[in-house]
């Protein structure tokens, strides 16, 4: 089986599902038992201060204050997923996606970012996306996706409504000359 771990994958333009219609996903795992990814360009109207309120973590002096917070994917909606430049380690419940790229899911990151000690590089979902095993497999040869390797520069240094076109350039591919109807001869 190939792993698309530390891979996007570009919703392709007949995908109707209102959770991942015009979505890029990055994958953080995959193996036999299924994959888990997040969302990474769908922001949601809320920023990292008013989880610092809600969580009452302070960071009234934190630089990240105004910095978005996405929606991640339908599954876990309630608990946060933290993409992130740089080691798995110190932080607690996080692994190591690709050489540059880890995936935290601790509060001791947050409280590190309400005080400007954590990682300079990093995206806050809300919730992640989820395929049982063999989902993804599938959903590949029904033409519902395009994958390609990640590049930490699209998730950290990108602008958000240029993350999926970035990630499609990869390829070569501009996603708005697609056609959304799907066929096989």
């Amino acid at each position: 089986m190939q792993s698309f771990k530390n891979h996007f994958l570009m919703a392709m333009p007949h995908l109707e599902d209102s959770h991942f219609a015009g979505s890029l996903s990055y994958l953080c795992d995959h193996d036999d038992n299924g994959a888990m990814g997040v969302i990474v360009n769908r922001p949601l109207e809320i920023t990292l201060e008013t989880l610092f309120e809600q969580l009452d973590l302070g960071g009234e002096e934190s630089p990240h204050r105004d910095a978005p917070v996405y929606y991640g994917g339908p599954v876990h909606k309630d608990r946060g997923f933290i993409l992130h430049r740089g080691s798995a380690q110190p932080w607690d419940s996080s692994i190591q996606v690709s050489e540059d790229v880890a995936l935290t899911t601790s509060m001791d990151m947050l409280k590190a970012l309400a005080e400007d000690q954590g990682p300079k590089q990093f995206l806050i979902c809300l919730g992640c996306s989820g395929w049982e095993a063999g989902q993804l497999e599938k959903e590949l040869k029904d033409n519902v996706w395009l994958t390609v390797e990640g590049q930490s520069s699209i998730l950290f240094e990108t602008p958000v409504e240029q993350r999926l076109g970035a990630a499609a350039g990869i390829l070569g591919v501009d996603l708005n000359l697609m056609s959304s109807q799907v066929g096989h001869s």
